[in-house]
């Protein structure tokens, strides 16, 4: 499955408890470079990894373990080669497998625990961002769903949009937007002000960020025309755009998304700063922990590749050194971070995660708090 598959109801399905060994497979993937035929070699030394960590644990009974080696060979099997991204997650446990191409690197590890570990897919999906096009001209607008680096048209909702057939006066053209506008200037406004309307209802109901495309003076008009454009996250001044296609508006768009969430990403360092001078501030594993636990915290920002094993007690986090935690047993979470990030969208937490060593300072883990 593509993360573009990733629902809220998929996701909550993931992260149910389940019977233990639940094993996740991770690991980087190629997608055209010449050493993707390493890829297949890579698997199968994960997949036997795997394979060995539940023979040397205790806590899995033969059956449990011929079963979910069973699931985890024919998710191997499955993997289409053709279909790589930048990573791979394999999903597993006794009665079932799931195989996730995923459009960011992951590290290479092998997770066992009575849960899936879920972190990878929420990281791709927080960074692959979601957001709107519109592209407008003075006599047709058009929707474009965004999706990480690609863009597809939206026809709902009223768009694609022209203007009533009844508004078109082929004795008077003005140049408004990137083509010839065949109405008035009080008819393009109409015409605007419903596009604009159409654009707030989708918001409603699917509110993302949303970026305008067009000429200068189509811009103008339609926020002239309406409300709901004035609040765009970014804009394109370029005509030529409004009917696609999609790749070539995507590579005209691209600078000003990428503007965008570098934007998202220093608002939120800049919000942490001001936590801590507010003294709404946790840092470090077991504080943010203790804090999402309590369900305080607003906003948690980790680092993409932050990983440690831990167990609990007492409510607090005790790290655990060794390899994935494998030498301490069932009772020590392979992968806490994970947990936590779970958690902090449970609780109704802003999850982003930051470039390594942004958070070194931090613990590589920080908060900011409700209260």
């Amino acid at each position: 499955m593509d993360s573009n598959d990733l629902t809220p109801e998929v996701l909550r399905r993931l992260r149910k408890p389940r019977s233990y060994p639940a094993v996740s497979l991770t690991m980087p993937t190629h997608r055209r470079e010449l050493r993707n035929d390493e890829d297949p070699v890579r698997l199968r030394n994960v997949l036997a990894g795997a394979v060995h960590r539940m023979e040397a644990d205790p806590d899995i009974s033969k059956a449990a373990f011929l079963a979910v080696r069973t699931q985890l060979n024919e998710a191997v099997a499955e993997v289409d080669m053709r279909h790589k991204r930048d990573g791979l997650l394999i999903l597993a446990d006794a009665d079932e497998h799931q195989v996730w191409y995923l459009p960011r690197e992951t590290p290479e590890s092998v997770v066992i625990s009575d849960t899936y570990l879920t972190r990878n897919l929420v990281a791709a999906t927080a960074q692959k961002p979601r957001y709107w096009v519109l592209s407008v001209a003075a006599d047709r607008a058009k929707l474009w769903s965004g999706d990480g680096e690609s863009l597809q048209e939206h026809r709902a909702d009223g768009f694609p949009m022209t203007p009533p057939e009844e508004t078109w006066d082929v004795e008077r053209e003005e140049r408004i937007g990137d083509t010839p506008s065949t109405f008035t200037d009080e008819e393009t406004r109409k015409f605007l002000r419903s596009v604009d309307e159409a654009l707030a209802a989708v918001l409603a109901a699917r509110p993302l960020p949303f970026h305008l495309v067009g000429v200068a003076p189509a811009l103008a008009l339609l926020e002239d025309a309406g409300t709901t454009a004035r609040s765009a996250a970014g804009r394109l001044a370029k005509g030529g755009l409004t009917d696609g296609p999609a790749h070539v508006l995507w590579k005209a768009v691209r600078p000003v998304v990428d503007q965008y969430g570098r934007n998202e990403e220093t608002e939120a360092l800049a919000r942490l700063d001001d936590a801590k001078g507010r003294r709404t501030f946790a840092a470090g594993l077991d504080e943010v922990w203790e804090a999402v636990r309590e369900r305080r915290a607003g906003l948690v920002a980790v680092e993409e590749h932050f990983q440690r094993s831990a167990r609990i007690g007492d409510g607090h986090l005790i790290p655990v050194d060794g390899e994935d935690g494998a030498a301490l047993g069932r009772e020590v979470q392979d992968d806490i971070v994970d947990e936590l990030v779970e958690s902090a969208l449970d609780g109704g937490a802003q999850v982003m995660f930051l470039d390594d060593d942004m958070l070194a300072g931090h613990g590589r883990i920080a908060a900011m708090l409700r209260y």
